[in-house]
């Protein structure tokens, strides 16, 4: 009888197991965050998410995106090399990071505009550092089919770091207990990982040879070339929010935006981040157009269909359970909740888009396209000078402009492998209406 049950497709039983462990850490820090809300404050979750803005802007350079490559070649000879490129970048770019913020705290902070900062930043490179060892090893393991391995990472990860997150909340160390958490599960996480790998596939590690390392460097140079300064525009896009209500609100507003973005994704991220690797993995050596159109149309709506009533859940229940859940300091969150349910939600939904033009290398094009978005979004916010928007109308605006952007990164690529049944965005036109009607009458 269980036989019966267990899915059938090597696609289904790979998404299965990652999303297995994707659901266990993801779980983790919601199931405790009702006891984080009473040991730390919006402030705190500010400084926190401020933190991690700057970290991943800085990390996103961390391998020069040639860990995206790794599941490229046949031969795991080839690909073994690209790891090792990528370490290497990895620790360059955290020594380089280092010197700058050595020489330069005092100005990125007032920049940032949080003194509260100043002495963390020394910490990024090592985060920088971490990150990139972690994604060499992950994109390894994905290209190993050990699903297994990468779900157990994420679930020692997502442990690690919320057992010290409540025992250093509980010590009153504040915003400091939140970055060092977060610090000590990627050390813990990354070490796991690398161990494994070593023990299991050391006999590939003979092929490392440093001709071939610069040769792969040159081969996939895209990566660096055109995919680098479109996740750089990607990152700054998506944090761009933290940082500017960082400098122009109060701390507590970067705080409720950072977690409701946490409430709102980890829910969804129980399906998508274990979807989303495996069909990356499934489709990184095909060039067939017609191919990934009809994967993507299939994965999109799979995906819609399991996630939109939860969705619609989230935002007309928060209300009623955002005090009794997170406490009284943070009555305020189901605003933020209400408001970026659905610029998060449709970013989800339209996750494998990111992957497609990696797949047929055609990173140039999601260059141009996330630079198109990140200037609209330079720009809107450049209007707070010269329109005295209220704050809740401002986060509206925002939201929506947020969604609409994601949707026409969606079609371009739609439009390039001239994918024309994909349905699926036509039924997300009709959610945001939908929605925008919700934000009138509230």
């Amino acid at each position: 009888m269980f036989n019966k049950l267990k899915p059938k497709s090597e696609f289904s039983r790979n998404v299965l197991t990652l999303m297995t462990g994707t659901t266990i850490a993801q779980a983790i820090p919601i199931a405790i965050s009702p006891i984080l809300t009473r040991i730390y404050t919006p402030e705190d979750f500010g400084i926190f998410a401020l933190y991690m803005s700057v970290a991943s802007i800085v990390s996103v350079i961390a391998t020069g995106r040639y860990e995206l490559a790794i599941m490229l070649p046949k031969k795991d000879e080839d690909a073994i090399n690209i790891v090792v490129l990528s370490i290497i970048i990895s620790f360059l770019v955290s020594f380089i990071t280092f010197l700058i913020i050595f020489f330069f705290n005092a100005q990125i902070s007032n920049i940032l505009g949080n003194p509260k900062i100043s002495s963390w930043l020394y910490f990024i490179p090592l985060t920088v550092l971490l990150t990139g060892l972690y994604q060499s090893f992950n994109y390894w393991s994905n290209r190993k089919k050990e699903y297994k391995r990468l779900a157990t990472s994420r679930v020692i990860r997502s442990g690690t770091t919320a057992s010290t997150n409540i025992g250093m909340g509980i010590s009153g160390l504040g915003s400091s207990g939140l970055i060092l958490s977060g610090i000590f599960g990627q050390i813990v996480a990354t070490i796991f990982l690398g161990k494994i790998i070593f023990k299991k596939d050391k006999g590939v590690a003979q092929s490392i040879n440093k001709l071939k390392i610069f040769a792969l460097m040159k081969r996939y140079i895209k990566f660096p070339q055109f995919d680098l300064p479109s996740a750089i525009i990607y990152t700054l896009y998506t944090n761009m929010a933290i940082v500017f209500f960082s400098k122009f609100f109060e701390a507590s507003v970067s705080g409720f935006y950072f977690f409701a973005n946490r409430i709102i994704k980890t829910p969804f991220s129980f399906f998508i981040s274990a979807f989303s690797d495996v069909f990356y993995q499934k489709l990184s050596k095909s060039r067939d157009y017609n191919k990934i159109a009809n994967e993507i149309n299939s994965f999109s709506i799979r995906l819609l269909k399991i996630t939109l009533i939860p969705f619609l859940i989230v935002i007309y229940s928060s209300y009623y359970y955002v005090e009794f859940i997170f406490g009284k300091g943070w009555q305020d969150l189901y605003i933020y909740i209400d408001i970026f349910a659905l610029p998060i939600y449709i970013g989800l939904i339209l996750a494998p888009y990111g992957h497609v033009l990696k797949i047929i290398n055609r990173q140039e094009i999601s260059m141009y396209l996330h630079l198109l978005r990140f200037v609209v979004l330079v720009l809107f916010f450049s209007s707070y000078f010269y329109i005295n928007y209220p704050l809740k109308f401002f986060l509206y605006l925002y939201a929506l402009l947020d969604a609409f952007l994601h949707l026409i990164l969606a079609f371009s690529v739609d439009i390039l492998i001239k994918n024309k049944e994909n349905i699926n965005l036509k039924r997300l036109w009709i959610i945001i209406l939908f929605v925008i009607v919700n934000y009138i009458i509230i």
